[in-house]
């Protein structure tokens, strides 16, 4: 299958900005690219939908996080998530091979919202870990509870940069007459009644308490990042968040 030429640029910018070798400036540079290209996308796919709905169905992707800084990746997805206007799901379960604990991820959405989570998660999981791993903490502090910190300073500024992505995009098609912002907004409650008709009933998440201080290190990281079963339930239940 030919994959759509938009993706494909945006799958390019991303790449540079898991370049070691790319500076600071020059990831921000593409992030800013690749982010305004991706919300674009979205209107678009969700404009074309609105006439053939055929083109774009609700479905849903399961994502498993398995390895190190397991809650702090997935506090990324969701932020992703969110902005995106998803919703998720998940479970923490374990992993018989290893026996560690791991967390599957489901996430609701229309397929070409799946499609920019699923690139945007990939690209920011691997950009979030190399910025982490070269940050260092202040003398005598925990390095595990710093990454933490600075993990959830990075989810957290991507989640706004990726708001203000999505809401230009929406101003922009006004602006050329599309109108797309009530269209998103029928979008954004059909995907609440489909992952309700799944989840009726769910158990929020507990808040995360960090006390690592490098919160404002990786919030500074996510502005130059680029954004371009039955075993299930049988495990412990389910946490939206």
């Amino acid at each position: 299958m030919t994959q759509n030429p938009k993706l494909a640029t945006i799958k390019a910018l991303l790449a540079k900005a898991e370049d070691p070798a790319a500076s600071p400036e020059e990831a921000e540079a593409y992030f800013a690219r690749a982010a305004k290209l991706m919300s674009k996308y979205g209107v678009e796919k969700a404009m074309l939908a609105e006439t053939q709905q055929e083109t774009d169905n609700l479905t849903h992707r399961a994502f498993d996080i398995k390895g190190k800084y397991v809650p702090d990746r997935s506090a990324l997805l969701f932020s992703i998530t969110h902005a995106l206007g998803a919703r998720n799901v998940y479970w923490t379960l374990t992993d018989y091979e290893t026996g560690k604990r791991y967390r599957k991820v489901k996430v609701y959405a229309h397929e070409s919202t799946l499609e920019r989570i699923e690139m945007l998660f990939a690209s920011l999981q691997l950009q979030a870990l190399n910025g982490m791993a070269k940050a260092r903490p202040s003398y005598g502090q925990s390095t595990t509870a710093y990454r933490k910190s600075w993990m959830a300073g990075f989810s957290s500024t991507v989640r706004r940069r990726l708001d203000q992505a999505e809401e230009t995009a929406v101003q922009e098609s006004a602006q050329q007459g599309v109108g797309a912002e009530l269209v998103l907004v029928k979008r954004d409650a059909a995907v609440e009644r489909f992952f309700k008709q799944a989840h009726p009933k769910l158990k929020t998440a507990p808040r995360r308490r960090l006390t690592g201080t490098g919160w404002n290190d990786g919030r500074a990281a996510g502005e130059r990042a680029q954004l371009g079963s039955n075993q299930i339930g049988g495990a412990r239940k389910a946490l939206t968040v």
